[in-house]
C-alpha cells in the first residue's frame, strides 16, 4: 500500500503554515510532558505533531520521524497502525499502575473511582486492539 507523501505547506498560506507549526510544537511539548506525567498520553500527541508538521514543515517532520525515542513509534503507527508488544505491555502496565495509585491514594469519591476504572478498561481495550508489529 503506497502512503501519501506529506505536502509540507503546499496549498497553505503563511498564516495556516504557522498555525500548523505552532500546533505541532504545542502537541510535541504536551507529548514530551506525557513521558513524565502518568495520565498525559505521549504517543497521541506525537502523532498529532507528525500530522501538523507534515502539513507545515518538512524539517520538523523529518526531525520527528527520525527522533531517537519517538520516531520508530510514529512510523510504526503511520505505516502499519501497529505498536510493538513491548509498547503494549508497558502502556497497559503504566496505565493501571498510575490509575490504581490515583484511585487508591488521591480520590475519595466512589463515582470518580468508577470513572477511572471505565477509562482504564477503555484504554486497555483500545491499546490491546492495535495491531502488534514484531521488532525488526
Amino acid at each position: 500500500m503506497q502512503k501519501e507523501k506529506p505536502n509540507f505547506g503546499k496549498k497553505l498560506n503563511p498564516v495556516q503554515r504557522f498555525l500548523f507549526t505552532l500546533a505541532g510544537l504545542a502537541s510535541f511539548g504536551l507529548g514530551f510532558l506525557g513521558v513524565f506525567v502518568p495520565l498525559l498520553p505521549t504517543v497521541p500527541f506525537m502523532l498529532l505533531s507528525a500530522f501538523c508538521f507534515a502539513k507545515s514543515s518538512e524539517r520538523y517532520y523529518n526531525w520527528l520521524i527520525t527522533h531517537r525515542y519517538f520516531g520508530e513509534h510514529i512510523l510504526n503507527y503511520r505505516d502499519h497502525h501497529a505498536v510493538t508488544a513491548a509498547v503494549k505491555r508497558g502502556t497497559i502496565a503504566l496505565l493501571w499502575i498510575s490509575i490504581g495509585i490515583t484511585a487508591i491514594f488521591a480520590i475519595n469519591n466512589l463515582w470518580i473511582r468508577l470513572m477511572l476504572l471505565v477509562i482504564a478498561i477503555s484504554v486497555t481495550v483500545h491499546v490491546a486492539s492495535l495491531n502488534t508489529i514484531s521488532k525488526k
